[in-house]
Parts: structure tokens; C-alpha cells; sequence
């Protein structure tokens, strides 16, 4: 068992490789259906168990790579070039270098209540009554919609999908 798990290693590394590679590349250039970015996430999760059976098969050439610069400066220029992604954009408005919608929906449900309602093309009563209806606690029209999320325990993305649905 054990030798055809070494022996599949590096196919399927390989394999999902290149759908990591795939669906990653389509996401950054935003083209693709939507089910690319679980398939990314989910199947580059999937990548670690055959990484590590590639490890453990290889382990002592592996070993030899840490002796030498290559691997060394290789693994510097990784971590700098992560790291690099860690330091703030400068951008007004933006969160965590997110794209634009999503800066707004964050500035959006970081308001009151009763300043998106007439937004969306209702009151804060009415709003109100649609948020409770939906299992949130409001506690005035004064309350931040994203305050509204966190106290009902609940995630702002469950807040949001409320506040976009049509109103019944």
C-alpha cells in the first residue's frame, strides 16, 4: 500500500498542480465560471496529501536541497514576496486590497441601518422588520448593519443576501 501511494505522489501533485494553476490564473484575470474559486480553494487543499507523500518518498534528496543556496535563496524570495502582500495598500476605502465591490459592501453595511434602508428603496422600520424576519437582532436604526451580523451571530455575508433579496 505504501508503495503505491510513493508511486502516485508526484502524478497526482502534478495533477492537481495544474488545476491550482488553472483555475488560479482564471480567477486573477476574473474569467471562468463561478465554481473555479471553490474548485481552487477545495483541490489546493487536496494538493497537501500528495505534497506530503512526494516529502516522504524523497526525503533524503530532499534534505540535500537545504544544504545548498538554491533552496535557501529560493525559500527567502518566497516568504519576502508573501510577506509584501501583507503591507497596506494605501488605497482609500479599500479593505485588505479587496476589489472595489467588496470595499463597498464593506463601507456599506458599516453604516446605520436607517442610512442604507432608503438606499435600498425601503424604510429602517421595514428593514428592521425583514432583518428580524430573517433571525437578526436589531437593536435600533441607529446600529451599524455589520453590528446587526456579529450581535445576531451570524456572518454579514447572511446580512447581506437579506438585504439584496427581493422583498416579499
Amino acid at each position: 500500500m505504501a508503495q503505491a501511494l510513493q508511486r502516485y505522489a508526484t502524478p497526482f501533485i502534478t495533477g492537481f498542480f495544474l488545476v491550482s494553476l488553472v483555475t488560479g490564473v482564471a480567477l486573477y484575470v476574473h474569467v471562468g465560471p463561478a465554481a473555479f474559486r471553490e474548485m481552487h480553494e477545495i483541490l489546493s487543499l487536496v494538493l497537501i496529501l500528495p505534497f506530503v507523500l512526494h516529502l516522504w518518498k524523497n526525503w533524503r534528496p530532499m534534505l540535500a536541497y537545504f544544504k545548498r543556496a538554491p533552496m535557501i535563496i529560493a525559500l527567502a524570495v518566497t516568504l519576502v514576496s508573501s510577506a509584501l502582500f501583507f503591507i497596506p495598500s494605501g488605497e482609500t476605502g479599500a479593505t485588505a486590497g479587496g476589489p472595489p465591490p467588496f470595499a463597498l459592501a464593506q463601507a456599506v453595511i458599516a453604516r446605520p441601518l436607517a442610512d442604507v434602508a432608503p438606499v435600498l428603496g425601503t424604510t429602517a422600520e421595514d428593514l428592521t422588520a425583514r432583518l428580524t424576519a430573517a433571525g437578526f437582532t436589531v437593536t435600533g436604526p441607529d446600529e451599524a448593519l455589520v453590528d446587526v451580523a456579529t450581535g445576531s451571530g451570524k456572518n454579514p455575508m447572511e446580512l447581506m443576501a437579506v438585504l439584496v433579496a427581493p422583498a416579499s
